[in-house]
């Protein structure tokens, strides 16, 4: 198993120190960024039917992210909600002949996730802490934990015993046996619901394919897991009018440590060479938070237990409840929106998700 490296990195992954093992963290303060963001969403009439119901996510409040400035621009009788995992929405529900639009517009400040994770530090869950984070052990409807990922979970991690060094080997396997699908489009492709049975059988996947089987195989690891949604806030869309798209990644959390990101999508960008095409190269470097420049092992291993500042989350969790109840049962995850039409799923909307950079003065 390669080395857990601990790094903090400074001035979206510029210059960083590295040390190797132990609970250090570098001498240098954690990376800030500052965005100010407009996020649309956009229903189209539909003909013939009676009610649209809308639930466009506000971006989350939590540790690594301050939110201010917040404006919603929306159809009269909208509202704010919630679901079960306390992701925040702006709710509409209108006449479905008449287009919907909804817009909100944000300043975030994001800090980068710089962890102290000394394996030392944490050991298996006891059966309170197995209690208490149920919610993040079980299968989601794309997230599957059978006899396979069992299997494969028992012989990734051997004797280990350690959550944290078990997280690290699901990882390194996960690297060194799926590729992002952005490296040859030819050739590999994403699922459109984010699988880990997709990504395990096809060993290739998006972000949210790619963190599904790492979360299968923690959970099935007695390592916690949840996955969050976001954005990056790509250098090359700072100002322009060009939706920045999702992304996703998983976040575990370890005893005596608490919640711990990685990014093993993005990680495998930098793991080993890319062959740069006229097919694949816009791909590849939209996939990353700051550009490609060819691979990195130091990004691979920041990637365990970091993130970078360039990004804002959405929502956090799968199969999710909305409030009020939607009709088409569980959602299978929201980074963009969540549209029904008399009780039905909906997919014909168009989300926009723009962006400038606050620079420091």
């Amino acid at each position: 198993m390669r080395s857990i490296r601990f790094v903090a990195w400074l001035a979206v992954l510029g210059a960083c120190a590295s040390p190797t093992g132990g609970a250090a963290r570098a001498s240098v303060s954690p990376a800030r960024s500052t965005f100010t963001v407009e996020n649309a969403i956009h229903v189209p009439a539909q003909a013939g039917k009676q009610k649209v119901r809308v639930w466009f996510p506000l971006p989350r409040e939590e540790e690594h992210q301050t939110i201010t400035e917040l404006n919603v621009t929306a159809p009269a009788g909208h509202r704010r909600v919630a679901d079960q995992n306390g992701n925040r929405y702006v709710f509409v529900e209108a006449d479905a002949t008449k287009d919907v639009d909804i817009v909100t517009r944000f300043t975030v400040e994001r800090r980068e996730y710089a962890t102290e994770i000394d394996p030392a530090r944490s050991r298996p869950l006891n059966d309170a802490e197995r209690k208490q984070y149920a919610a993040w052990l079980h299968a989601d409807k794309n997230i599957v934990i059978d006899d396979s990922i069992r299997t494969l979970a028992a012989q990734i991690r051997g004797d280990e015993q350690n959550p944290v060094r078990i997280a690290r080997k699901l990882y390194d396997w996960t690297l060194d046996n799926v590729e992002y699908w952005v490296k040859d489009p030819s050739k590999w492709k994403a699922s459109p619901v984010g699988s880990s049975e997709y990504c395990l059988k096809n060993r290739t996947g998006n972000c949210t394919d790619f963190h599904s089987l790492w979360t299968a195989l923690a959970r099935a690891s007695g390592i916690p897991t949840r996955l969050e949604y976001g954005s990056l806030f790509k250098p090359s869309l700072d100002g322009k009018d060009q939706d920045a798209s999702y992304h996703c990644w998983p976040e575990s959390w370890f005893p005596g440590i608490g919640w711990v990101p990685n990014d093993v999508a993005v990680a495998d960008i930098y793991h080993g060479a890319i062959a740069l095409d006229a097919n694949n190269k816009d791909k590849v470097v939209l996939t990353t938070a700051a550009g490609y420049s060819g691979p990195d092992e130091k990004l691979v291993d920041y990637y365990f237990g970091n993130l970078d500042s360039r990004r804002v989350a959405w929502t956090q969790g799968r199969d999710l409840q909305l409030d009020p109840p939607q009709g088409a049962g569980p959602v299978n995850a929201i980074a963009k929106g969540y549209v029904e039409v008399d009780g039905q799923e909906f997919t014909g909307f168009t989300r926009k998700m723009t962006y400038r950079e606050v620079k420091d003065k």
